[in-house]
């Protein structure tokens, strides 16, 4: 049984939280120069541009790139021949998460949901594990915003409505959603499982690199079918028009109920910041 102490834990959640918020991934980069390349619509163009520009100052002066900081989601994948000393790893977690928005000065953005007022922490974390074989632990954060979480659904389908009644779904999702979650859009998507395991598999999904396909042909198939439908809607970056509305469509399925069809769309904005590190 291998030892890791939850205070490297803490330091290392400090870690990822700023990060996260500093650099954008570079699979992120790369897709968002394509797309600035293959933009027809002068506004999309020169919003694409600056959001280039902006995520590349906030990596040279390590500044956050939004100033929406998001809720701090992570996955955890847990070695089960990991030991974890000194305290609880989901309050070494929190505290990570305390320390690291307070070490980068990231906005707090946790409220109780009746008062509204900021718990000003950043606290509690939105934590899911899942127990895997080894004696490692693999620690994912995710700095989720409002503004596309909000535009996020989960639809319990009649079975009945099939994959014609999904694909219409997710394309309606997006279009009713418009210049709400801060287009171009990454959409993640959960179906199957039961109504919460499918919103968790959707936010899951956001977190393929986008250089990397579905794994399964049929679903990679889909996924781009997908993307070209959305992208024919016209929304453009930032909802000023043009050809990139998403940058892509991750698709996570897995079995369910006889009599259920647990749809979840969850929308990720350009601002596609996660980080991961293995202990």
């Amino acid at each position: 049984m291998r030892e890791i102490k939850a205070k490297q834990i803490t330091e290392t959640v400090g870690n990822l939280c700023t990060k996260a918020n500093f650099d954008i991934p570079e699979d992120v980069m790369k897709v968002l120069r394509d797309a600035h390349n293959r933009e027809v619509s002068p506004q999309g163009k020169d919003v694409l541009k600056q959001i280039i520009e902006n995520d590349e100052i906030a990596h040279n002066e390590e500044v956050p790139m939004c100033q929406d900081t998001g809720l701090a989601v992570f996955f955890v994948e847990l070695g089960q021949e990991v030991h974890i000393t000194g305290g609880l790893i989901t309050e070494a977690i929190n505290e990570g998460v305390r320390k690291g928005y307070k070490d980068g000065y990231l906005r707090k953005s946790t409220c109780n949901p009746f008062t509204r007022k900021n718990v000003g922490d950043n606290t509690p974390a939105i934590i899911h594990y899942e127990i895997v074989p080894g004696d490692k632990i693999k620690i994912t954060m995710a700095a989720k915003g409002g503004g596309s979480e909000n535009m996020s659904r989960v639809m319990m389908m009649k079975p009945s409505d099939g994959l014609e009644g999904i694909k219409k779904y997710i394309v309606e999702r997006v279009k009713e959603s418009g210049s709400n979650p801060c287009p171009p859009v990454i959409v993640g998507v959960g179906i199957g499982g039961t109504f919460e395991r499918s919103a968790i598999i959707a936010k899951k999904s956001l977190l393929r690199p986008l250089d990397v396909p579905n794994p399964d042909p049929e679903l990679d198939k889909l996924e781009n079918e997908l993307l070209t439908s959305i992208n024919k809607l016209g929304i453009g970056p930032m909802g000023l028009g043009g050809r990139v509305t998403a940058l892509a469509v991750h698709i996570i399925v897995e079995p369910c109920h006889i009599a259920s069809l647990p749809l979840a769309v969850n929308i990720q904005c350009h601002s596609a910041r996660h980080k991961e590190i293995i202990i």
